[in-house]
């Protein structure tokens, strides 16, 4: 890929040239603290674009290029950044990491979830369509590249290997219970409502039984991936039950250990 600019002095990216052969890698995240924790892992220099309101970093992990942004929370902030990392930054594939809430029983706080394929609980034009289905696609789930998300459960697998009390510090993970973190692949789910009751959570289960977990921006990441063709990986680390203690235990999962994880994960994904 080589780089060029535009009349607003931007950086885009065509396929092909000079770039590394791996391409360039997209990095995504809905909160600043993950984002931050990935931008320090970017070797020297790097450059900044603000474009569409959010800042575009362009840098190198371990000699391969990447485009890091903060996306803000929901699916179509989620969507906007997605599209424009795509379409102005030529990335190759998209990488998004984060915070979920749990709705498989056996996932606790600290566990890592790989998405195999994301959906919009939140999605309903019936009686147009039946319900989850994205109007005019004639589909609800979206997969992600199975070899992108074996290589992010590779790294996975790797960090929960380690032992994260030291990470996070003996005090936070004696507090949020984390003591031997496991990694799961499979359905994610996605919308634009922080589920935060036991009500919520409860509904969700019963219409998706088979989703793992739950957030607000992955779906659309994927959804816009595939009308691009650009392989695409979501993974995102339990911070809470989805019930009625969301509301407090997210905030500290996101003070205490979102970006300890994050920048985990992609320094050992960054070595496969």
């Amino acid at each position: 890929m080589k780089g060029t600019s535009d009349a607003s002095g931007l950086p885009f990216f065509v396929r092909g040239g000079d770039m590394l052969d791996d391409g360039v890698t997209g990095l995504m995240a809905a909160m600043p603290e993950e984002l931050q924790a990935v931008l320090g892992l970017i070797d020297g220099p790097r450059q900044c674009f603000e474009h569409g309101q959010r800042e575009f970093h362009i840098g190198h992990i371990a000699g391969k290029t990447v485009v890091a942004a903060h996306s803000r929370c929901g699916k179509v902030a989620a969507a906007a950044t997605a599209t424009e990392m795509i379409v102005r930054f030529g990335v190759e594939r998209i990488i998004f990491t984060g915070l979920a809430g749990a709705l498989d029983h056996d996932l606790h706080i600290g566990d890592v979830v790989v998405a195999d394929e994301l959906m919009q609980h939140d999605l309903d034009a019936r009686p147009l369509f039946p319900r989850f289905e994205v109007p005019l696609m004639g589909a609800s789930r979206f997969r992600c590249d199975a070899a992108l998300a074996e290589v992010v459960m590779r790294a996975a697998h790797d960090l929960v290997s380690s032992d994260m009390r030291p990470a996070v510090g003996e005090d936070v993970a004696g507090r949020l219970h984390i003591h031997a973190p496991s990694v799961r692949r499979g359905l994610i789910v996605s919308g634009d409502q922080f589920i935060a009751s036991n009500t919520q959570r409860d509904a969700l289960r019963d219409a998706l039984p088979g989703a793992m977990c739950v957030e607000m921006e992955g779906a659309t990441v994927a959804q816009v991936a595939h009308d691009y063709g650009v392989p695409v990986a979501v993974v995102r680390v339990i911070s809470d039950a989805a019930d009625d203690h969301a509301g407090t235990r997210f905030p500290d999962s996101l003070r205490c250990i979102a970006g300890v994880y994050a920048r985990a994960l992609i320094s050992r994904l960054f070595r496969f």
